[in-house]
């Protein structure tokens, strides 16, 4: 059994009075493709943002690659090697493309490197390629997705984290980002994946826990839990 390369124990989330999640465990080994489902308020981003830095844990510890990285800010953990693609996309929208391309990877010494992975981003994404030079704040939903999933590459994360990149896209914009989420999983990085398409997210992950008002209800291989009749009736509206 491998060293996890994301171990959290006992994670607990509050706003307030309120709490959002509430002594949760989870794992994920090195290059795991895992989903965490759940309704709307379930505390999926939660988890994801105390996670990331973006949110202070009330208890709990988080572990990447044997340390502890609790209570370190998102651009520490960037140059520990997690990021954070976060709903809504997040771009600076008064950069231009090739400018956000270059926030991605501003932990990065390896400028020569760094200009030959933004033109291989834009020939893998044609759309952007076309408005390369254009303020991010002009692009579409599905364009900005595909610069926010590019920006997040640009850093070459060990755990690449999504938060509901399909939210408000068009199908044919979905399967774009999707294909390319197989392509860098299958060079080997690990990925932690919150997808409100909780069909497409057992289809893509192979390992999937299920949130249910802050706590893990659920965990298990993706296989077992789309044949679960809870997880049917619940999330797969069957």
């Amino acid at each position: 059994m491998p060293e996890a390369l994301l171990q959290i124990r006992g994670l607990n989330v509050h706003y307030g009075a309120i709490a959002a999640v509430k002594s949760l465990d989870l794992h994920i080994n090195p290059g795991e493709r895992v989903t965490l489902i759940g309704a709307n308020g379930a505390g999926k981003t939660s988890t994801l943002k105390a996670l990331t830095g973006l949110l202070p844990a009330s208890a709990g510890e988080i572990h990447f690659a044997g340390r502890s990285i609790a209570g370190r800010a998102a651009h520490e953990l960037l140059r520990e090697g997690i990021a954070m693609v976060p709903e809504g996309r997040g771009v600076f929208a008064r950069m231009s493309v090739v400018e956000n391309l270059h926030a991605g990877a501003f932990c990065r010494s390896d400028h020569d490197q760094v200009e030959q992975e933004i033109e291989h981003w834009l020939e893998l994404f044609p759309h952007l390629k076309r408005r390369a030079r254009q303020p991010a704040g002009l692009l579409s939903g599905g364009e900005q997705q595909m610069l926010a999933l590019a920006r997040a590459l640009m850093s070459r994360p060990r755990l690449l984290v999504l938060d509901e990149p399909s939210m408000g896209l068009a199908p044919i914009m979905v399967e774009k980002i999707f294909d390319v989420i197989d392509q860098v999983c299958d060079s080997g990085m690990t990925l932690l994946l919150v997808e409100q398409n909780a069909r497409l997210a057992l289809q893509v992950c192979q390992r999937a826990y299920v949130m249910d008002s802050g706590r893990i209800s659920l965990e298990g291989p993706s296989a077992d839990l789309r044949d679960d009749p809870h997880v049917r009736a619940a999330y797969l509206g069957e």
